[in-house]
C-alpha cells in the first residue's frame, strides 16, 4: 500500500460514538503500537468470539504475533485464506473524576487492527520476526539473548497482520460535566496514571560477573 500520512477510514474503523477523537494519523498509530506491550487479539473459533492477550511487535507496516504451533489461531492463520482478525491496543493516561457518576471517563490512547493474519513461512522473515518481537519488549535485547534453536524454532509460530485497515482513538482533557452540574460540591478533575520501571532484579541463579546491560541501566 501507499506510504501516506494517514490510514484510509473504512467503515470499521470509523466509530459510531465519539468520532472526534479517532485518527488514522500513522505517526500517531504507530507511536500508541510502539509504547505497548500486550494487545489483545480477536477471531472467531467454532462460531464463538475469542479475544487472547498476546505479546507483539511492530515492524514497519506489519504486525507480529507469535505462539505455539499447536495454538487455534496460528493454526488457522496457515491455512487459506487466513484468520480474519480484530487486534487492539489501549493505554489508559488517567481517571477523570465528574461531579456526576454518568461522566466518569478515563484518558486513554487505542489502537484498533482490521485484517486477514497470514503464518509467516519464510524462514528470513520469521527470523526478523522473533527478533522484533524480543527488541519490542527491551531494544536492544534480541542481540544479547540466545536466539532460539531449531527444535524451538519448529514449537513456534509467527502470524503477520498488515497494518492496512486501521484507526486510533483518543480522548484527552477534564470532564464534561453538565452545567447545571458544576455548582455540586463533588471534586472534579483527572487523577494521571504513567508506567515506570523499577529498578532490575537479578535472577538468583545470575553469575556475580555478568554485568548489568548498558540497555538496562
Amino acid at each position: 500500500m501507499t506510504d501516506t500520512a494517514e490510514y484510509r477510514a473504512t467503515d470499521r474503523t470509523v466509530p459510531t460514538r465519539s468520532a472526534d477523537r479517532a485518527s488514522y494519523d500513522r505517526e500517531l498509530v504507530h507511536s500508541i503500537l510502539d509504547e505497548a506491550y500486550v494487545c489483545h487479539l480477536g477471531f472467531v473459533r467454532d462460531g464463538a468470539p475469542v479475544v487472547l492477550p498476546t505479546l507483539y511487535a511492530r515492524v514497519g507496516n506489519r504486525l507480529y504475533v507469535h505462539g505455539s504451533t499447536g495454538s487455534r489461531p496460528l493454526r488457522g492463520a496457515a491455512a487459506d485464506p487466513g484468520l480474519a482478525v480484530c487486534l487492539t491496543v489501549t493505554h489508559v493516561d488517567g481517571l477523570v473524576l465528574a461531579r456526576s457518576a454518568f461522566h466518569h471517563s478515563i484518558n486513554y490512547r487505542s489502537v484498533v487492527v482490521h485484517g486477514t493474519a497470514r503464518q509467516v513461512a519464510d524462514p528470513a522473515e520469521r527470523a526478523e520476526a522473533l527478533d522484533a518481537l524480543v527488541d519490542h519488549i527491551v531494544p536492544g535485547r534480541a542481540d544479547d539473548s540466545r536466539r532460539a534453536n531449531a527444535k524451538e524454532l519448529a514449537a513456534t509460530a509467527v502470524i503477520r497482520l498488515g497494518l492496512d485497515e486501521v484507526s486510533a482513538k483518543v480522548r484527552t482533557g477534564g470532564p464534561n460535566d453538565d452545567p447545571e452540574d458544576l455548582a455540586l460540591p463533588h471534586w472534579a478533575g483527572v487523577l494521571p496514571l504513567s508506567r515506570t520501571h523499577g529498578a532490575p532484579v537479578p535472577s538468583d541463579d545470575l553469575d556475580p560477573s555478568v554485568a548489568l546491560p548498558a540497555y538496562l541501566a
